[in-house]
């Protein structure tokens, strides 16, 4: 295991350089590689690393929201909360949706396994998207209207609506009495005790600050871990109570910048140098997800159907920014930035075929090609057209 990790440092790193030669995004270079050492090419990386890729990456992506919390000033949160959530839902919901109608007809299966596959395809991915918002940030790009926290934080909302809708759509396929409206009530509900519990945590942790002397090292430690924590007592408490954890993370970092900027702001530091070793993690486990075979026995009509889902998604970002002053091209580089998939199509592809659903199969193939498709292509949009259409302060 500790050569495959080491094969995946080395290769990902030299990946990461000779892309960005290139002008392209480096996160290109390292999905590039999980796909070619992965267990569906050339196999190299070690069945223990394999074993435990989910929880890997779920740290690479802790670790990049609390780079992203310890990036959003409460000034900035205030003047775009509305239309940050009107983005974390309205576009997952067009997509979600619009799947599910279009799934039934041009695939051939059920409305409830077309609704799964929808709200499967209708997360966004904060692992591709966050690192890129917080360049722009560093950089100042966009910044004087908001844009790339707007993002940030309706990225980190978006997977609890597709996640809860999707697990909806599983219990109604079981045959499980779903209460509809408890779902619906639910959503609210885990994004309040997560931003509750993220805030609780971040107030703890600036008080242990303030009253003990704790070098920055070992402060970022105690956040990681506890951030972890928390995301752990979500999967414990899933079934009884329900908490946007990830969302907590976001926040744990948001309230330190809030109440103790100076140390936050080593600590973003610190945290920024542990994404060098994060960011190579993440982006080659989730290339290794991606099985060629599935994607290619998913065909035309997968593509078709995940591009009606984009367009959908497109109308619904458009009209989540309906009533900002945001011009054409930042509304359009909005829509690029809403594209790419990847974390919750890797965790969730399967969970269908698991849970012995008739389509399970065909779903799993078109989550692998959404990854496929729109991770590399949605990086590249958002590198490019961030670049040409967002305005430097």
């Amino acid at each position: 295991m500790a050569l495959s990790l080491a094969i995946i440092i080395i290769l990902g790193l030299i990946l990461n350089k000779v892309f960005e030669k290139l002008r392209l995004p480096g996160i290109l270079g390292m999905l590039f590689l999980g796909v070619i050492i992965g267990p569906y090419v050339l196999n190299l990386i070690n069945q223990d690393i394999l074993k435990i890729s989910p929880d890997l990456r779920k740290i690479a992506l802790i670790v990049i929201l609390l780079r992203a919390g310890l990036g959003i000033k409460k000034d900035t949160l205030k003047e775009i909360g509305p239309t940050a959530l009107k983005m974390s839902c309205i576009p997952c919901i067009c997509e979600g949706f619009a799947i599910a109608a279009v799934g039934k007809f041009i695939l051939g299966i059920s409305f409830i396994e077309a609704g799964m596959l929808g709200f499967i395809i209708a997360a966004v991915s904060p692992a591709v998207v966050v690192p890129q918002m917080l360049g722009f940030i560093n950089r100042g790009k966009g910044s004087n209207k908001g844009i790339p926290t707007i993002i940030l934080a309706a990225a980190s909302i978006d997977d609890v609506f597709a996640i809860t809708i999707f697990s909806t759509f599983l219990g109604f396929y079981g045959g499980e009495n779903i209460n509809i409206t408890g779902k619906l009530l639910g959503m609210p509900i885990s994004i309040i005790i997560g931003l509750v519990a993220g805030g609780i945590i971040g107030i703890a942790l600036t008080t242990i600050f303030k009253k003990y002397h704790i070098r920055d090292t070992k402060k970022t430690l105690m956040i990681l871990a506890v951030a972890i924590i928390l995301t752990g007592i979500e999967d414990i408490l899933k079934d009884i109570i329900p908490m946007a954890s990830l969302l907590g993370v976001m926040t744990i970092g948001f309230v330190l910048l809030d109440k103790y900027p100076k140390v936050a702001n080593r600590l973003s530091e610190r945290f920024n140098k542990v994404w060098v070793f994060a960011e190579i993690i993440l982006f080659v486990l989730v290339g290794a997800e991606v099985n060629i075979n599935v994607v290619l026995h998913s065909g035309l009509l997968g593509l078709l159907v995940l591009i009606l889902g984009l367009i959908a998604r497109s109308i619904g970002v458009f009209i989540s920014l309906i009533g900002t002053n945001l011009n054409l091209k930042e509304r359009l580089f909005c829509i690029v930035a809403f594209l790419p998939k990847a974390t919750v199509q890797a965790a969730m592809g399967a969970v269908p075929l698991a849970a012995g659903v008739a389509s399970g199969e065909l779903i799993l193939a078109i989550a692998v090609l959404a990854i496929a498709v729109t991770a590399p292509l949605g990086a590249l949009g958002i590198k490019y057209t961030g670049e040409k259409w967002l305005k430097s302060n």
